[in-house]
């Protein structure tokens, strides 16, 4: 273009050419922010993926659009078993029951579901349910009590192998219960493990193999074989998959255990006790098997002050552990046949827990309640014990518990 009549000078020409190349660079500099914000949104989806595990993954499928909706008809075929694990969102159930042929998607347990109450009440344990199920069928089933297995329940004494007391009456075993509660009938065939089947497994399979912690190994080699596993499967609730083996169903129950023991304080808490993890678990045996919750720290501080001192323990309940009918009193006789569990002549604690342990008697064990006391005896009928710290009081305590009917 001709420039007679002056308009553009050199200047101006200039000036816009710096114009248009200002704007390439801006243009360039947005795409490259863009581009960085881009990097950084695919960084943090990466970030919750990793951290967010199975949960995080199923709500970006869910944003993406790929958790499509399918479903299929009726009441189920086949029979499954699923496991809903403590701390299991709703979503997390559903995948579960995807995965294992339940339903057809998530969305049809997650929609079926939607506003019942019951759905996000449903509790950690495992269910059997049907393959191919429709989701409202599903969701009726997850939340028919019926469908959860019966978990085990293991109380604070109880021991491993069965006891028949005088009159023959006979209290279960964990092994006999532990039996009776992984039956359940899949595909119409009724299947359980035998008490003879666990105590196989618990006498003869490695202990790592069972879920033994490594500071119980050494201890459970060395034990009695049938008393090896006493003690390590404390108080509470168990959940048990059926169809499992011997194995897997003593390694489920003990590891659980040990998560508890864990949190008890064994091993971790036991390091000012003066003794080793597998000692303080024997110490709350015998506090749990001795007396009253109550009574527990005493006790402890009894167990405590007669080994300090290397004073024989003297306690009937370790003889009674080896007897098939105990009683309250033990005579010379019972006493002969505990063998090493007979602590009115051998010193020191007995070679394994005596029975199951609760969070409390853990406590005792680990922080026995201070005090000069070295004798107890029970001198109420509801199971009190009174405390004495001299042979001639404790003597004195036992003479009124007898006359007064306690034992």
């Amino acid at each position: 273009m001709s420039d007679d009549l002056g308009l553009f000078s050199e200047p101006d020409v200039q000036h816009r050419e710096q114009d248009r190349q200002r704007g390439k660079a801006a243009a360039a500099a947005r795409r490259a922010k863009a581009r960085r914000k881009k990097t950084v949104l695919w960084l943090v989806v990466a970030l919750v993926l990793v951290g967010g595990g199975a949960g995080a993954y199923y709500g970006y499928q869910q944003l993406r659009g790929i958790g499509s909706y399918e479903d299929f008809e009726g009441a189920g075929e086949g029979d499954v078993v699923v496991e809903v694990k403590d701390g299991d969102l709703v979503t997390t159930i559903a995948t579960s029951l995807k995965e294992q042929g339940v339903v057809a998607s998530a969305r049809a347990f997650t929609e079926a579901g939607e506003g019942d109450s019951r759905v996000t009440a449903i509790q950690p344990g495992f269910y059997l349910m049907k393959t191919k199920m429709s989701g409202k069928a599903a969701v009726e089933r997850m939340v028919d009590p019926k469908a959860k297995v019966v978990p085990l329940e293991v109380k604070g004494g109880n021991v491993l192998h069965d006891i028949t007391a005088p009159d023959g009456k006979v209290t279960k075993g964990i092994l006999t219960m532990l039996s009776e509660a992984s039956c359940a009938e899949l595909d119409g065939v009724k299947k359980c493990v035998t008490p003879q089947e666990l105590r196989d497994a618990a006498e003869n399979a490695d202990p790592v193999a069972l879920g033994v912690p490594d500071w119980a190994v050494p201890d459970v080699t060395k034990a009695p074989k049938e008393h090896r596993l006493e003690g390590l499967i404390t108080r509470g609730l168990y959940h048990l998959k059926p169809g499992a083996s011997a194995v897997e169903l003593l390694k489920s129950v003990i590891e659980t255990s040990n998560t508890r023991l864990q949190g008890y304080g064994i091993p971790g808490g036991t390091t000012k006790t003066g003794f080793r993890p597998y000692e303080v678990l024997v110490i709350a045996s015998l506090v749990e098997k001795e007396g009253l919750e109550k009574d527990f720290g005493k006790i402890s501080q009894v167990i405590y002050k007669r080994l300090s001192e290397n004073h024989i323990l003297q306690f009937d309940s370790t003889v009674n552990y080896k007897l098939e009918r105990p009683i309250i009193t033990t005579s010379d006789e019972d006493r002969e046949r505990s063998g090493p569990y007979n602590t009115y002549s051998v010193k020191g604690l007995t070679p394994t827990p005596i029975g199951s342990v609760s969070r409390e008697a853990i406590t005792a064990a680990i922080t026995p309640e201070p005090g000069g006391f070295m004798y107890f005896v029970k001198c109420e009928k509801d199971g009190t014990s009174c405390f004495s710290d001299n042979i001639d009081e404790h003597n004195r305590l036992v003479a009124k518990a007898r006359a007064e009917g306690v034992f």
